[in-house]
């Protein structure tokens, strides 16, 4: 009877190292369930960045306007008969004095043609 017992022992001990142990043990498809969920989040994030990228594109490729924002909010430039204004804060250690300067003089080089700009023929390799 003892040797029943000790046979079954053992049995039982080699049918739960897989379980355990194993290449499918519990610890690895734990560890593999965190990288999925990172994977996924990480998945997520880029899914979020292209089609922000994407509808960026399409607004470029449509419009004058997003291209004007860009000009505008990228290379400072503005249109002609505008005056740029430019708010400049000043550390100050005088509370009594004004704490930013505000210049109106528009830049010469950075003004924009008032008409949109024409596309260049199109070349035999595009």
């Amino acid at each position: 009877m003892r040797k029943l017992t000790v046979i079954f022992i053992v049995l039982i001990a080699l049918l739960q190292y897989p379980l355990w142990l194993g290449k499918g043990s519990w610890s690895r498809v734990w560890q593999y369930s965190q990288q999925i969920e990172a994977h996924e989040k990480r998945n997520d994030y880029y899914r979020q960045r292209n089609e922000t990228l994407r509808a960026e594109v399409r607004d470029l490729k449509q419009g004058q306007s997003a291209v004007e924002e860009r000009a505008r909010s990228e290379l400072g430039m503005i249109k002609q008969d505008e005056v740029f204004y430019q708010v400049m804060q000043r550390k100050n250690p005088n509370p009594a004095a004004p704490a930013s300067v505000i210049t109106a003089t528009p830049p010469k080089e950075a003004v924009m043609p008032a008409s949109p700009v024409s596309e260049a023929p199109a070349t035999a390799s595009d």
